[in-house]
């Protein structure tokens, strides 16, 4: 008898050099993996399996197993884990005695749901800054969330447009950074529909999730709020820092399944730290979404005007 494990048919994956994998049933492609894992797994080359005249035998891995190979992109989008892009189809299984071969790290991977978390940055977009932020997220596969401030807009167009097409969320930081808690409410509402209007001009139509400056607004304000507003859950003070291993090591040593991180990507150290987040949290098997996304896989349906700290974790109002 074996443990079931959720199958993910694979799209678009590059074979690592090797011929591609079949199970009983159906072709389906496999992460690059070299021949000792296909060894470990009791899988067998597609080819050698036709020469030899034998059935195919062997399984199909969840693509979150951190067993290397990559998504190609002209299949699944830069920034979407494979899981977002293909539904689950029915249960593979692995024998026990194959499990039993397996370090804990390697089986941990195997077995347990996968890790979301969402990365999101405030102040921006600024050319220098970001532009690289975007380079790094590109390269990784991971998805972010930008706060924009509308004061930065003008002269940085070409960045949203980008954030947009590479499937990042871009969420309204205010026009001007302004503290919302107690502010007249005629501002209030400038504030934030100034910057919704330049962001429809330069990405289109959306609804612009809100985060309120400082993270701070109070009950009344809130009402005049038509979107959910995102507060966080890890908070590095990477702009008190400015020291991307000091930022690096706390969110790594804290982080969560689910957890929303504010990190800043106007300051050059920021972005060092966010790359090296993502790529410590991704040998451990996490993965990278938009907060719109991480509210849609937890099944939280968020309401407008409240203040979420996490999908399943609202604070309280000023």
């Amino acid at each position: 008898m074996g443990l079931q494990l959720q199958h993910v048919p694979l799209v678009g994956v590059d074979d690592g050099g090797f011929p591609p994998l079949q199970e009983p049933g159906g072709p389906e492609a496999v992460v690059g993996v070299d021949m000792a894992v296909y060894q470990v797994f009791g899988l067998v080359p597609v080819d050698e399996v036709q020469q030899a005249g034998k059935p195919p035998v062997g399984v199909v891995l969840p693509v979150a197993v951190v067993l290397g190979g990559g998504m190609g992109q002209d299949d699944v989008h830069p920034s979407r884990p494979a899981e977002l892009e293909s539904p689950a189809a029915g249960p593979a299984e692995i024998p026990l005695e194959i499990l039993g071969e397996l370090d804990g790290d390697t089986l941990e991977a195997l077995v347990e749901e996968p890790k979301y978390v969402a990365l999101t940055f405030d102040d921006g977009p600024r050319a220098s800054t970001t532009s690289r932020l975007l380079d790094g997220l590109l390269e990784r596969g991971a998805a972010a969330t930008f706060f924009v401030i509308g004061q930065q807009i003008p002269g940085n167009e070409a960045l949203l447009r980008r954030m947009a097409a590479e499937g990042h969320q871009i969420g309204n930081h205010t026009y001007s950074h302004v503290r919302l808690a107690g502010a007249d409410k005629d501002a209030v509402v400038e504030e934030i529909h100034k910057t919704e209007v330049l962001l429809q001009s330069v990405v289109g139509a959306g609804s612009f999730w809100l985060r309120p400056p400082y993270g701070a607004i109070d009950t009344q304000r809130a009402a005049l709020v038509k979107t959910p507003m995102i507060y966080w859950s890890v908070d590095p003070q990477d702009w008190k820092l400015l020291d991307a291993a000091k930022v690096a090591d706390a969110v790594t040593g804290c982080v969560r399944p689910g957890d929303i991180i504010l990190l800043h990507d106007f300051y050059p150290t920021s972005v060092d730290a966010a790359l090296e987040i993502v790529d410590r949290l991704q040998a451990r098997g996490f993965a990278f979404v938009t907060v719109e996304e991480l509210f849609r896989i937890q099944g939280v349906e968020p309401q407008a005007g409240s203040l979420y700290a996490c999908p399943n974790r609202t604070r309280c109002l000023e």
